[in-house]
């Protein structure tokens, strides 16, 4: 037991200093993204100072950016199911390795959901009310406690599936299937509730009527299983250009399927809802607000009909041959997750707010503090998958293993260093 904690000790220091080292052009992507990351953390201390004041939002639009960045990316979490489904259930060789890939984009996704909610708090010190034991989590009848459970405990669960697999590869040492495997389809199925909870949020108010619709759910998810895969594709080119890590076109285009089938249903269900509102001529005041504008106020029409045309290209684009071109996949790709953000955040979080129950219409504009603390998250995020990146890949390209755990770390005796070493 001692051999076996000193063993994992090592593995985990190894790991750690690995994370240190890279060529120039790691050192300068991690230093910026470290400088926006302190950006975002000053402003963030003025708005603990002064309040939410210091954010766009009021008391009739009481969720803004923070909000609308959450719901998008706990759909970029759940993605990750649509990288294990092929290799666990349809054993898919082409994307065995690089599902560690899409549940450690998971890991870092859920690390900024969390940020997000916590600077949405005004009083982030009276988080532990939700705690139980310390405070009351108003299970089962609390939405948010629902949320807080499957938030937390997806964290966890691929956490556990990655920290186990890359142990067992540095380690050379075939993983037990009873130690992970049930895991990994309690995972694929909490993928799916993580996103269904977060639109039952919305759904679940009854005092606004823009969120009281049974197809957010379903809208949800295929809005996730879009610009999730979406954005890990353009995530594994990245990984393929600086390490030298194999990724086949083959996996990428099985990706891109995923991808084609969700925006057909998504941009589908989003006909049905623009039908709904406005066929009958008996819109609710919100769908006016936000497509067409209302009583001179139109703040939000560029953004959501900017979303549209971006779905739409996109759609038409993974129909067509054509993006099965990298060169044209890509710009799809970037296509969707703008698309599908805007349609998520500042097509749905905000325009619910409008008008208030009493029938006031306060637009929402995000201030330069509340960006500034939004590019800090972002960076936060990014800059965590990049460490859990230069961690993985030496261990997957068996770089880094306790076979050659005497000898310095990859990159420190003058090889090739950083995530553009080789194998």
């Amino acid at each position: 037991m001692t051999r076996a904690l000193r063993d994992y000790l090592v593995f985990l220091r190894r790991c750690g200093r690995i994370a240190f080292v890279g060529d120039w052009r790691y050192y300068l992507w991690m230093g910026v993204l470290t400088v926006f990351c302190l950006l975002g953390l000053n402003a963030y201390a003025k708005q603990l100072v002064n309040g939410l004041v210091t954010t766009g939002m009021s008391d009739q639009v009481s969720w803004g950016v923070y909000i609308a960045n959450f719901t998008f990316l706990v759909g970029v979490a759940a993605a990750a199911v649509m990288m294990v489904i092929p290799v666990y259930i349809y054993d898919n060789e082409e994307l065995h390795d690089l599902v560690i890939f899409g549940e450690l984009l998971a890991v870092a996704a859920i690390l900024m959901c969390l940020a997000f909610v916590t600077v949405d708090l005004g009083r982030p010190d009276r988080f532990w009310h939700l705690i139980p034991g310390l405070g009351q989590l108003n299970f089962p009848a609390s939405m948010l406690s629902w949320d807080v459970i499957v938030l937390n405990g997806y964290l966890l669960l691929n956490v556990h599936i990655c920290g186990y697999l890359l142990y067992c590869r540095y380690r050379d040492m075939k993983p037990s299937k009873w130690f992970y495997i049930p895991f990994v389809f309690v995972a694929i199925g909490w993928a799916v509730s993580i996103h269904t909870v977060t639109a039952f949020l919305y759904v679940g108010l009854g005092g606004r009527p823009f969120w009281n619709s049974s197809i957010v759910g379903p809208r949800f998810i295929a809005s996730a299983f879009t610009a999730g895969p979406a954005l890990i594709i353009l995530a594994l080119q990245i990984i393929r250009r600086v390490t030298a890590y194999h990724i086949t076109d083959r996996a990428l285009l099985t990706l891109r399927g995923i991808v084609q089938v969700s925006m057909l249903i998504n941009v589908f269900l989003l006909v049905n809802e623009v039908f709904k509102e406005f066929y009958t001529g008996n819109s609710v005041a919100s769908s006016q607000y936000l497509y067409v504008g209302l009583h001179g106020y139109h703040a939000l029409v560029p953004w959501i009909w900017t979303a549209i045309t971006f779905n739409l290209v996109a759609m038409f684009l993974l129909v067509l041959p054509l993006s099965r071109s990298l060169k044209w996949l890509n710009l799809t790709c970037v296509l969707c997750i703008v698309g599908i953000w805007i349609e998520k955040g500042m097509g749905l979080v905000i325009p619910g707010f409008i008008p208030t129950p009493l029938g006031q219409i306060v637009e929402y504009r995000p201030s330069l503090n509340e960006t500034l603390i939004c590019v800090g998250i972002w960076a936060f995020g990014l800059l965590s998958y990049t460490v859990f990146l230069r961690m993985s890949v030496p261990i997957l390209q068996g770089r880094l293993a306790k076979a050659n755990e005497s000898l310095p770390e990859p990159g420190m005796d003058g090889a090739p260093a950083g995530l553009a070493a080789k194998p």
